[in-house]
């Protein structure tokens, strides 16, 4: 079924009506879907690198938007909505550890790891930030920052390298952003020590 998924989204980046499409599953993914927008952001933006810096604020704009509507179920309907979603994907036990510790710093912190690696998936990120009943202004400030600078960094990465570029990304991304996340956490980590 993933890989089906996975399919049409990739066959959605060569229509007329891509980038409605790239909006559509940018918006999604923070809140329901399982498939990154990367999936489509990557091969429009190899077929059209001229337009990157605009599909990366397509995505970004979407996402966030996307997230304030998972805070707004977490927050509104957890019950009826987004704990059937999370148990669909097989994310309600790790939702359920996040949710014991949470706190602003806690929730910056996953959408920083999220936002970058998708560690944890940014759905459970912004559902689990409405149960907590995070700030929602401090929420959508941070989920600018982090999903921002995904979108802008492959951009960035597209419109400099090209083509070579892209099968790294597909590649080695995650290991690359999964390093520069652990090395954001044991900062984190560090400086409350630090000052604690």
């Amino acid at each position: 079924m993933l890989r089906r998924l996975y399919d049409w989204t990739m066959s959605l980046a060569g229509r007329p009506t891509a980038e409605i499409w790239l909006a559509v599953i940018a918006f999604v993914e923070s809140s329901i879907f399982l498939v990154p927008a990367d999936v489509l952001f990557l091969p429009m933006s190899l077929a059209r690198p001229q337009r990157a810096w605009r599909y990366a604020l397509v995505a970004t704009v979407a996402s966030v938007l996307g997230g304030i509507a998972g805070w707004m179920l977490g927050y509104y309907a957890f019950e009826t909505i987004a704990k059937p979603i999370l148990e669909f994907y097989g994310k309600l036990d790790a939702f359920d550890k996040l949710r014991q510790g949470v706190t602003y710093e806690t929730v910056v912190l996953l959408l920083v790891t999220s936002g970058f690696a998708h560690l944890p998936p940014i759905k459970v990120v912004t559902i689990l930030s409405g149960v907590a009943n995070i700030n929602l202004g401090l929420f959508i400030i941070s989920a600018i920052i982090a999903r921002g600078a995904r979108f802008f960094f492959l951009a960035w990465l597209l419109r400099r390298y090209g083509e070579p570029i892209r099968h790294f990304i597909e590649k080695r991304l995650g290991i690359i952003v999964t390093a520069v996340a652990a090395v954001l956490i044991l900062l984190y980590i560090a400086f409350h020590l630090l000052v604690h």
